[in-house]
């Protein structure tokens, strides 16, 4: 009877064995499931910070490229505007010379003409002389070109150019101009020439 009791034993303890090691099998396989669950979350997950990173480098990158883009295309524009304003200074200035060499001769037919008008010469040379000097300054007025109206004006620094000063009674002459030496000139509103005056005191 002790001898079955013990052979009983022997078996329950057998087979509870075999559970214990076959729980212990389960155990181990979701160990080694939830290892490789684990592998594969941190797999992925290094992934996306990978890509998270590689956005960030991407947006940082186009960032610059717009900042970049932006300042080539301000300095561009500068360029095209200073350029453009140089060309304009240039014609200007040339423009400028080129009527300053003909003020001598419109000077010139001034004087033609008053001496024609003086003198008994033909009435054809004092028409010839004032078509001449007519069409010389309505082709330097159409440039821009006006004389400064100087006589009995008040004397301005900014356009005229005092050569002498004369001793007058009327006290309303006085600070203005007198007499005009040489006639002034503005070029499109800059002057070019200043006026030559006598001033009043």
């Amino acid at each position: 009877m002790s001898q079955e009791k013990t052979e009983n034993t022997e078996i329950k303890e057998e087979t509870l064995g075999n559970g214990n090691s076959a729980c212990q099998k389960k155990d181990s396989k979701k160990e080694t499931s939830d290892k490789k669950e684990s592998k594969k979350e941190k797999k992925e997950r290094e992934k996306i910070e990978a890509l998270e990173k590689t956005v960030g480098e991407l947006t940082d990158k186009i960032a610059k490229d717009k900042d970049d883009y932006i300042r080539l295309m301000a300095e561009f524009d500068n360029f095209r505007r200073r350029t453009s304003q140089e060309k304009l200074e240039l014609v200007n200035v040339a423009a400028e010379d080129t009527i300053k060499g003909l003020l001598p001769i419109l000077d010139d037919c001034e004087r033609a003409m008053s001496a024609l008008r003086e003198s008994e010469d033909t009435s054809a040379a004092k028409e010839g002389t004032e078509l001449i000097y007519n069409k010389l300054t309505g082709y330097l007025k159409s440039k821009g070109l006006a004389a400064i109206e100087a006589k009995g004006t008040a004397f301005d620094t900014d356009i005229h150019e005092a050569v002498a000063q004369f001793p007058v009674e009327d006290e309303a002459m006085k600070g203005k101009v007198y007499d005009v030496i040489q006639t002034g000139y503005t070029l499109n509103g800059k002057v070019i020439r200043f006026a030559k005056v006598v001033v009043g005191i």
